[in-house]
């Protein structure tokens, strides 16, 4: 059994998807960031960087944190969703980075100066949602060569999908990366990303 510390986030989601994907048996916790619940002592000791995600393999006697390092040990766990094999194993990896790296940070940027600052600062807000635009080119053109973003479904598309899912939330569209839009709506018909989606409830 797996313990599943989240809140209803992108980075969030990522481990409910891919608690999903896999079949596995897992228990939600909820930890409500807009409360400072990530700060209480319990969580502290599952997670001393007070953020979500975090799980317990109760089974295994492991703690993990860190979204990618979530869906790196739960892939290892099961042999899914990572390639075994070393090209494509490292080309999952890299797109994994890129998300944990770029994606996740950069769309975070944005959509704090665009939604929750308490001063507008148009040169932020210029600059936040111009990166993200050019990361959706990026994973536009990579989408153009490869059905999924590193070739098979794998824990990349896993990592970058709830960011994308958040483009309305954001006040952008995906119209004009249809490659993009085109991978985003394939992966909104999967029944467990569908699912994921809605943890915690």
């Amino acid at each position: 059994m797996i313990d599943l510390y989240t809140f209803s986030t992108p980075n969030g989601r990522k481990a409910s998807i891919m608690l999903e994907e896999l079949g596995l048996d897992y228990t939600v916790h909820k930890i409500d960031i807009t409360k400072g619940e990530q700060f209480t002592p319990d969580f502290v000791a599952i997670n001393p960087n007070s953020k979500i995600p975090a799980i317990v393999d109760r089974d295994a006697d492991i703690t993990v944190f860190e979204s990618g390092a979530i869906l790196i040990y739960l892939a290892e766990k099961t042999g899914k969703l990572l390639s075994t094999e070393p090209k494509q194993r490292f080309q999952t990896i890299e797109w994994l980075m890129f998300q944990m790296g770029s994606v996740g940070p950069m769309f975070g940027q944005y959509n704090h100066f665009y939604k929750y600052a308490p001063e507008k600062i148009p040169y932020a807000i210029e600059r936040y949602q111009k990166e993200t635009l050019r990361l959706y080119d990026v994973l536009n053109t990579q989408l153009a060569k490869t059905e999924y973003v590193s070739g098979d479904y794998s824990i990349a598309d896993i990592a970058i999908y709830p960011w994308i899912a958040a483009y309305k939330f954001m006040e952008l569209t995906l119209d004009q990366h249809t490659e993009l839009k085109r991978w985003y709506e394939t992966l909104q018909q999967r029944p467990a990303v569908a699912q994921g989606m809605k943890v915690p409830a």
